[in-house]
């Protein structure tokens, strides 16, 4: 039987993270999100994390320790990510440490989004897709969302 390209679980794209305290970051993941741990590889040397596999609802993460002898830069990332309850996960993230941007708010694509930033510099947008729209009526909802800012440019 023939191996498959992209393995069971995984998308095509998979986020990697290199961050400082890689299983601060996991515990942290696992509080703010709900995350589960599918393996961690430690270093036998250092007992830092060398690769790990978090799940996030349906979604994989890699995550590492800063490792420069290895390679490894520190990374950020902004992550756009769907929940079924876009309030409670918010609080949830927010009761775990994460700091809030942006409360949740209905916005003129369709989703109700709130955004919160981790220790390690990373952006969590957390969303619940709460209404169908067609392109037009996202572009009429930019168009007065936009009307609403400081700043006129479209």
């Amino acid at each position: 039987m023939p191996v498959a390209p992209i393995p069971e679980g995984f998308a095509t794209i998979t986020p990697s993270l290199i961050v400082n305290d890689a299983a601060k970051a996991i515990e942290t993941y696992k509080k703010a999100f709900g995350a589960t741990e599918e393996y961690k590889m430690l270093c036998p040397e250092s007992g830092k994390v060398m690769h790990a596999c978090l799940k996030i609802g349906s979604s994989k993460i890699f995550l590492a320790d800063h490792n420069p002898q290895m390679g490894c830069a520190v990374t950020t990332a902004s992550f756009y990510t769907y929940f079924k309850d876009v309030d409670a996960m918010f609080k949830q993230a927010t009761q775990a440490g994460l700091k809030e941007k942006s409360a949740p708010q209905d916005m003129f694509w369709g989703d109700r989004v709130g955004m919160v930033t981790d220790a390690f510099g990373n952006s969590w947008n957390i969303a619940t897709h709460t209404r169908d729209l067609s392109p037009q009526e996202m572009e009429e909802g930019r168009k007065k969302f936009m009307a609403k800012q400081p700043s006129k440019a479209a």
